[in-house]
């Protein structure tokens, strides 16, 4: 029996296998905290319509690397979310 040819030639390469997880992307960009821009609003666990924009439809805390938020203010932001619910706020 002959064998069956499939599509693909030898020698070619489809566009999935010229990319890469090991290259390095060259479109990266740097992502600024929303928090600790000038102006920015305080963390605190009484501003209840900031603490609202950090946490998901189930109640739960979004990570930093969704809302791009530092890793000291995602400490603060945790912390005040924590408290907020402790005092029935959200």
């Amino acid at each position: 029996m002959p064998k069956r040819q499939s599509g693909k030639k030898k020698g070619k390469q489809n566009n999935f296998a010229k990319l890469s997880i090991f290259q390095p992307n060259k479109y990266k960009f740097k992502k600024t905290c929303p928090l600790s821009a000038k102006g920015a609003p305080e963390v605190n666990y009484k501003n209840i319509k900031l603490l609202k924009k950090y946490i998901s439809e189930n109640g739960k805390i979004l990570p930093s690397r969704i809302t791009n938020v530092s890793q000291k203010k995602q400490r603060e932001l945790s912390l005040s979310i924590k408290r907020a619910r402790n005092l029935a706020l959200i």
